[in-house]
């Protein structure tokens, strides 16, 4: 990576460069788009020793896999930087100035943001140390490296027993951790019996590592409950200060406000796309690789037809360039050769 040309003017920023974002990249520089890409190097899945459930790259290393993704966008001309966007600022005409954290700015006729989330595990002791190693919060992401072994769900407030039922498909060795829950209704516990859960009233205090593994987690009172895995509900923080200082539109979502978007990632601020986790919390790699696309291929298509529709307006205003000049004597000499044959 290096630093990005101060002062230039680009088609696209990307800003983010993970999947969704080098997707959406990989799509304008394959249309012969000027395309920055702004990485801060800060993907969601960076704990994890290896991504799962995308087709032809099961078992990747999340690092190798966005290494071969910036490879890839050389052959296209995509510039990709290492730095981080400080404001993006509409200048009026639709567009946009970005400003760069280390120094100076650059112009983008249109801005995907891709900028990820954060995951805030709950704050006890060596659960962050852990995080994408044994204390996991996907079984669709880490279920099969871990199945039949030991168990643990730590319980969240609100109270959602939806992670400990899904995890027994799994294993069937599963302990439900209360924690600070104090109750659940009848209609959990029934289903937790039903699905084989153990569950242990009591507040969890730390967790028990062994030779760099988990063995155990440990409760305030002292009891030591031996598991191998812990899956934990992290709460997804999206990185969207630039969004939200754009104004840009908000919903609801059970775990909080993420931007609204349509189907192709446009936020409710025109000529600005969120996709992958920036706009919404369950976007995995290869939901990430799609939105990326479909936001690329839009914003090219919107492009080629606001610069027919530019071109246009010149023309009816009377303003050519040589090369709209030679087009319109070609137009008119072809409209002239058919109204003979007519």
């Amino acid at each position: 990576m290096r630093t990005a040309m101060r002062n230039q003017s680009y088609d696209v920023v990307v800003v983010g460069g993970g999947t969704a974002g080098l997707s959406a990249a990989l799509v304008l520089g394959r249309s012969r788009r000027r395309v920055l890409v702004v990485d801060a190097g800060e993907p969601r899945n960076a704990p994890a020793a290896h991504m799962q459930g995308y087709l032809s790259r099961d078992g990747m290393p999340p690092a190798e896999f966005l290494a071969e993704g910036r490879r890839e966008l050389e052959r296209y001309g995509v510039e990709v930087v290492r730095d981080r966007v400080s404001a993006v600022t509409p200048d009026g005409a639709g567009e946009f100035g970005i400003a760069l954290a280390a120094g100076g700015d650059v112009h983008a006729r249109r801005v995907v943001m891709a900028t990820g989330l954060v995951d805030e595990v709950p704050g006890l002791p060596g659960l962050a140390d852990r995080w994408g190693r044994d204390v996991l919060h996907c079984p669709y992401c880490h279920g099969w490296e871990v199945r039949d072994q030991p168990f643990g769900v730590l319980a969240g407030e609100p109270f959602n027993s939806h992670q400990a039922l899904l995890v027994t498909q799994w294993s069937k060795d599963v302990t439900l951790f209360l924690h600070t829950v104090r109750d659940l209704p009848d209609a959990e516990w029934e289903r937790l019996a039903a699905a084989g859960v153990q569950v242990v009233d009591g507040e969890v205090a730390g967790l028990v590592v062994e030779d760099d593994r988990l063995t155990g987690v440990r409760l305030a009172d002292g009891r030591v409950f031996p598991r191998s895995v812990l899956f934990v509900a992290a709460k997804p923080v999206p990185r969207d200060g630039l969004l939200t200082a754009l104004g840009a539109e908000l919903r609801d979502t059970p775990v909080g406000p993420y931007p609204a978007v349509d189907e192709t990632g446009r936020t409710s601020v025109p000529g600005v796309w969120a996709v992958g986790n920036a706009a919404g919390p369950t976007e995995q790699v290869i939901n990430a690789a799609s939105a990326g696309y479909r936001a690329g291929l839009t914003i090219n298509a919107e492009l080629v037809m606001a610069d027919i529709d530019a071109e246009v307006s010149r023309r009816r205003a009377g303003v050519f360039t040589p090369e709209t000049e030679a087009a319109v004597a070609w137009v008119t000499t072809r409209k002239h050769a058919h109204g003979a044959r007519g």
